[in-house]
């Protein structure tokens, strides 16, 4: 038997389109001799759909794409996923299910039943954890063990869940497992992905079948990724990562007793700079890879096409320019220089050299007599009060209003260039710099920001060294540097890390050596900005634990 994977790229509730590619694939996939195709978790009306779901037509609308593509299915069989209805009078409205088509017609339904509710995960709003007795698939002669992502995820020494499918599964005597999955990526998801299907294959005896989405959902970036793993746990094929791949593997093949290169135990990547300050490449290049499709996909399934950003000189905003140039073409690209009386003068040579690297059209505009404009207003109301951040935070707004009236006169969207770092500590001006319709390099430190950028440098020198060598400095006064008001970045981003990423408390920071007015300080600015966070745009999720719909912190409490 040949078996199918189909890797692919959905947009969420349009059935038109994801049905039209599910259907390619089933010819595409017969026409090259594969008797089973199978396709990733809720591929029908893509992932995640939140609450669409809670639309009587939205489940209607599945169904008949689920039938639709059922009449394809002769000469070959496929595996979609869909939600299905809960025929019974308790619980969910919805499973969560995996449907086997053959012959023209719907011959059997898997429902998910490990549900997860963290992090970004929210499947038991929506959905029934299975509760009927599991069967397998048999299809020609070989008994399939159909499972849904999660299904394969409550290991024996980090259990979840009360239930183990694949304990319940077994005594049918399986003879492959598959698993369809909405996966999404992180830094150390690949490698944890790996290990997890290795043990799996290792623990139950049984090759691997596994599909995963691919694409951006917003803030949801699917890798790919789909891969077989023999009995013995070894990877026999690993498909592409970030791009759209069906491939034919045969089931007979003695690689699936024991064929490729070994996974279980893979050391993971560590996610901050070792004292050298160096990332593992393997870790950089994936986050490159995300952040570029992230925006392609943001772009391409909400209709837009072009992208302007605010360019400072600074490390941000110049990833951001070369991120969005090489994910939407430098033509599609508008760079708005808009220096006030405190821009150095080498930041302005800076972006501007960097424009011209990256081929991009760029203009110049002051926002010098906009801001005497708005101090000559203010002046009766704030005389004998000395500069502060009120007037800072007036040019990062002023330079919103403009980039904000050049989108809406042109057709641009903004892109938010705002580091995690930043956003953490509320360094940032709410309705100013924190304006854009997605953020970029919202779940990367500052540290990160630097090594991407190294990243980008690695074939010739697109980013100016010397914005990459000069100290950060948001330029709203005189001589201004990050660290007048910030620990420096390496010291900064540690602490986040262990705090946002690792859940440290505070007693444990201090406990770990940093320093406790160092602690209560950063932890105090975290804590306080949440309101600000909350009115932030979405943001690229590329770490286990990004701000937005995975960290849910109340915006009124204190813990520290």
């Amino acid at each position: 038997m040949k078996v199918a994977l189909a890797q692919q790229n959905y947009i969420v509730g349009n059935f038109e389109y994801n049905t039209g590619l599910i259907r390619d694939a089933i010819a595409s996939a017969r026409e090259a001799g594969a008797n089973l195709v199978v396709f990733p978790e809720l591929s029908v009306c893509g992932y995640p759909p939140r609450d669409f779901l809670e639309f009587a037509d939205f489940h209607d609308s599945c169904f008949q794409a689920v039938e639709l593509i059922a009449g394809d299915c002769n000469g070959i069989a496929a595996i979609v996923g869909a939600p299905s209805k809960n025929p019974g009078e308790k619980g969910k409205p919805l499973y969560n299910t995996a449907f086997f088509l053959a012959g023209g017609r719907i011959l059997g339904m898997s429902h998910k039943t490990l549900l997860p509710t963290y992090d970004v995960f929210d499947e038991y709003r929506y959905f029934e954890p299975n509760r009927i007795p599991y069967d397998v698939i048999n299809f020609m002669g070989t008994r399939f063990a159909l499972t849904i992502c999660e299904d394969l995820w409550n290991m024996d020494d980090y259990p979840l869940y009360v239930r183990n499918p694949m304990e319940e599964l077994i005594p049918l005597q399986p003879d492959v497992i598959i698993n369809i999955a909405a996966s999404p990526f992180h830094y150390h998801q690949p490698a944890i992905r790996r290990d997890i299907l290795s043990r799996n294959a290792k623990q139950y005896n049984l090759p691997i079948f596994y599909v995963n989405h691919v694409g951006g959902q917003t803030e949801l970036l699917f890798d790919g990724g789909s891969m077989v793993v023999a009995r013995d746990g070894t990877l026999v094929s690993e498909m592409k990562r970030f791009e759209e791949e069906i491939q034919v593997y045969d089931l007979e093949n003695q690689q699936m007793q024991d064929a490729g290169y070994r996974i279980s135990n893979i050391p993971l990547p560590h996610p901050l700079p070792n004292k050298g300050g160096e990332y593992q490449a393997s870790e950089i290049e994936l986050i490159h890879a995300a952040l570029v499709m992230g925006i392609r996909d943001y772009f391409s399934k909400m209709g837009f096409s072009k992208a302007i950003l605010g360019l400072s000189g600074g490390i941000d905003s110049a990833v951001t320019l070369a991120l969005a140039a090489e994910a939407l073409g430098p033509e599609q690209v508008k760079a708005l220089l808009l220096p006030s009386r405190f821009s150095s003068e080498h930041s302005i040579a800076d972006a501007r050299q960097l424009a011209e690297n990256l081929q991009v059209p760029y203009d110049i505009i002051s926002i010098d007599e906009s801001f005497t404009a708005v101090e000559n207003s203010l002046n009766p109301l704030f005389k004998g009060i000395s500069f502060n951040l009120t007037e800072e935070n007036i040019q990062a707004r002023l330079r919103a209003v403009i980039l904000m009236a050049m989108a809406n006169k042109f057709g641009y969207i903004l892109l938010n260039t705002s580091n995690k770092s930043e956003a953490a500590v509320g360094y940032g001006t709410l309705y100013g710099d924190m304006c854009g319709g997605i953020s970029v390099l919202g779940d990367l430190y500052k540290t990160q920001v630097y090594e991407l950028a190294r990243y980008i440098n690695r074939s010739s020198e697109i980013i100016p060294l010397n914005t990459l060598s000069k100290p950060p400095s948001a330029e709203l006064r005189p001589d201004q540097k990050d660290a007048d008001s910030l620990p420096d970045y390496e010291l900064l981003d540690q602490i986040l890390f262990q705090y946002i990423e690792e859940r440290k408390g505070p007693r444990e920071l201090m406990a770990m050596g940093f320093d406790p007015e160092v602690v209560k300080k950063v932890l105090g600015l975290v804590n306080s900005s949440e309101w600000k966070r909350h009115q932030a745009p979405p943001i690229l999720r590329v770490s286990p634990k990004a701000f937005g719909v995975g960290r849910r912190m109340p915006i009124v409490g204190k813990y520290l």
